[in-house]
């Protein structure tokens, strides 16, 4: 990377145009133990209400990870179940979307910053650096679609996030732009659903 230097666990690509990015981790898998913060996080009366499973808490748990104390996270669309292209049927993945909203003054948060997984330092969720002229005012309001695939035999989940700030769209009233990048977000996900797969399995050895 020309930005910052990138952890060997990421792959981290920047729109040319907007500041829109997608990272990709390899991270260690999530457990019932690490998921039962979420009561707290996000609020027991909520997964109850979803009735949420033990592998779309962990998709959860990997969103939350990302965020700082002092974020609002939205659940915009609760992770469900999708039936993964490239893998076998035991295998199972989440996608979902949420909304991070952060003080202004620093970026939303940092894909990465969490357990087990280190960090890109100064690469805000939008993809921009942290205090670059490209960014100005650090992005307030953050769309994050997401797909998580659970490995259990490799005790490993694979994370992938669509970023999208908001903020360069409503500042400009460009808010068919905003809209056209958000679909492409959602069509960024929906393709990798179908055609994320595994190539070398020795990754994981």
């Amino acid at each position: 990377s020309d930005v910052r230097e990138i952890p060997s666990h990421q792959e981290v690509f920047l729109s040319r145009t907007t500041l829109s990015s997608q990272i990709t981790e390899i991270n260690q898998r999530v457990t019932d133990s690490d998921t039962a913060s979420l009561d707290t996080l996000i609020g027991s009366s909520y997964l109850q209400a979803h009735q949420l499973d033990a592998d779309a808490k962990a998709a959860l748990y990997h969103v939350h990870d990302i965020c700082d104390e002092d974020d609002k996270l939205e659940i915009v669309t609760p992770p469900t179940r999708v039936s993964l292209g490239k893998f076998s049927a035991g295998i199972v993945g989440y996608r979902g979307v949420v909304r991070v909203t952060s003080p202004k003054g620093r970026s939303a948060a940092r894909a990465g910053s969490g357990s087990g997984s280190g960090s890109v330092s100064g690469i805000g969720i939008g993809g921009a650096v942290a205090g670059s002229s490209s960014e100005g005012g650090l992005t307030s309001t953050v769309t994050l679609w997401y797909l998580v695939v659970r490995l259990v035999e490799q005790e490993t989940d694979l994370v992938v996030f669509v970023n999208v700030p908001r903020e360069e769209f409503e500042k400009a009233g460009d808010l068919r732009g905003l809209e056209a990048e958000e679909k492409l977000a959602e069509g960024l996900i929906s393709g990798l659903v179908d055609g994320l797969e595994v190539v070398d399995w020795d990754l994981f050895c």
